[in-house]
């Protein structure tokens, strides 16, 4: 899983029909501190993310499409919990 933050929308008014259910959003790594660290990536969003979250990825396809319940959808990238906080103990 990928720690990211949620820095936009994507707005499709042509999907897969395996798709047309899902809200696609665009996803940026952050290390721990939350600074914004690697490629924007899509994902598709399944914990009614927003804009300026922070969020937990899985991006494995198999898994995302175990996640999806579904086998014939085009899907790589997963957005799967909205993190509230993050504690670091030393």
């Amino acid at each position: 899983m990928i720690l990211c933050k949620v820095t936009g929308t994507i707005v499709a008014t042509q999907k897969h029909a395996s798709l047309q259910e899902y809200k696609l959003l665009l996803v940026t790594p952050v290390t721990l501190d939350g600074k914004l660290e690697g490629r924007e990536m899509l994902a598709i969003d399944r914990v009614d993310a927003g804009v300026g979250d922070t969020v937990l990825v899985l991006q494995e396809g198999a898994g995302a499409q175990q996640i999806l319940r579904r086998t014939d959808a085009p899907v790589h990238t997963v957005i799967v919990a909205v993190v509230d906080d993050i504690s670091i103990e030393q």
